[in-house]
């Protein structure tokens, strides 16, 4: 049965500091809204969150209104777009790919154009830059799930994945998302 409630998605930014989460969720559940879903890092000192909420329309629009004031109490830019939850879709296999190479610009675009290119959609990523364990060398990890259709031939796509990425220098990973 489809839900009744409206849905709410929040995005924050601004100087990380303690309490941040404190206290967006505070104000979340004082409208008695609830987060479905959540996704948060801090990146070079800042702080970044979205946040996916649902709740009858009138205590989501009571949440929308304190957000001016949770906006300059917490010194972040804060934004709320309503949405709807997401229809019933095509059959998307959840596959997970994981690349590490040496740093170099480009990466992240050319596996965004790879899978663009094949209608496959980048549902969730992460992004990172180390140094080589023995050698310090600049290195950079990417790790992502992506959603294939159910039509598409996984050998056909995991060949052709592996080619693109050898002809780039990365050493990747293209495997089914377990659990």
């Amino acid at each position: 049965m489809p839900s009744k409630n409206s849905h709410l998605v929040i995005s924050a930014l601004g100087k990380d500091r303690p309490g941040i989460v404190d206290r967006l969720t505070r104000a979340i559940l004082e409208a008695e809204c609830n987060i479905l879903d959540t996704r948060m890092a801090v990146l070079s000192g800042d702080f970044a969150i979205l946040m996916a909420i649902e709740a009858p329309w009138d205590k989501l629009a009571r949440l929308e209104g304190q957000l001016p004031e949770l906006q300059k109490e917490l010194g972040l830019t804060i934004t709320a777009d309503r949405t709807e939850p997401s229809g019933i879709q095509e059959p998307l296999l959840p596959y997970g790919v994981d690349v590490v190479a040496l740093d170099q610009p480009g990466i992240v675009h050319n596996l965004a154009a790879f899978f663009s290119a094949r209608h496959i959609n980048i549902e969730d990523m992460t992004t990172s830059s180390y140094a080589a364990a023995h050698t310090g060398a600049p290195m950079f990890a990417v790790r992502m799930t992506v959603g294939i259709p159910a039509n598409v031939h996984i050998a056909a796509l995991r060949e052709e994945f592996m080619d693109f990425c050898d002809q780039l220098n990365l050493d990747a990973v293209l495997e089914p998302v377990k659990g």
